[in-house]
């Protein structure tokens, strides 16, 4: 533990993506972000009635906890969720409680462990990885999203909805945003028009279970009473404050 010059207690988070896919000249290149306890300036944010219509107050919560020199909007998902978990750690400690099918459990948040990472998948400094699309045989590569691409993503949706309530494209803008390249071809719109008239269903589920299974995150899951698979852990509000 450290203490910043206002004498607020800091940690030192590990990121699951082991700072990887950043470029050396980014401070996340790092592997860590050093984050401050809460204090009531946070509980502020997180009671921000502006904040949580715009589905932005975790954000703007994270955002206020870090202390490093870092670009909020680079970090990928997972490096956000690992933020997100140590916010929750660091403002009302490791013990969180909520219900699952009717019965309350208690998880024990600082047991919750990073992801295991193949690094030999990834090029330092790259945020880019390789996949062939087992139906069509197609190389393509692809990168993690990041804060930066989530927001783009949710603009672009959210427009189309204006234009027409009842179009369902989250699916097909996600993977635009997501592939960079089609047999070595970086043309947006020829990517734009792959996914859209020739993306195979089964190449386009295969490719979202091998971002699953590769891209750095924190293990956000649980085995409940009585049963084998895992479940998520709820986050929202409550995960902070469930008087919220």
């Amino acid at each position: 533990m450290s203490e910043n010059k206002f004498n607020t207690p800091t940690e030192i988070i590990e990121l699951p993506s082991k700072g990887l896919i950043y470029p050396a000249s980014s401070p996340l290149s790092k592997g860590e972000v050093e984050m401050k306890y809460m204090t009531a300036k946070e509980e502020d944010i997180l009671t921000n009635q502006n904040y949580i219509q715009k589905g932005t107050v975790l954000d703007e919560l994270i955002k206020s906890l870090i202390i490093s020199d870092v670009n909020y909007d680079d970090l990928c998902i997972g490096d956000k969720n690992a933020l997100l978990v140590a916010a929750r750690i660091l403002g009302y400690g490791k013990d969180y409680s909520f219900t699952y099918g009717g019965e309350e459990y208690t998880i024990d948040l600082s047991l919750i462990e990073n992801k295991s990472l193949d690094e030999s998948l990834f090029k330092k400094g790259e945020n880019e990885l390789k996949f062939k699309l087992p139906a069509s045989g197609i190389d393509i590569t692809f990168k993690l999203i990041t804060n930066h691409d989530e927001k783009k993503i949710k603009a672009e949706i959210d427009g189309l909805k204006k234009i027409n309530k009842n179009i369902s494209n989250e699916l097909s803008t996600r993977l635009k945003y997501m592939i960079t390249s089609i047999n070595g071809n970086q043309d947006l719109k020829d990517i734009k028009d792959f996914v859209e008239q020739q993306f195979l269903a089964r190449d386009s589920r295969a490719l979202r279970e091998y971002v699953r299974e590769v891209q750095p995150d924190v293990d956000l899951t649980f085995f409940p009473d009585g049963r084998n698979e895992k479940v998520s852990i709820p986050v929202g509000l409550s995960f902070f404050w469930p008087d919220i």
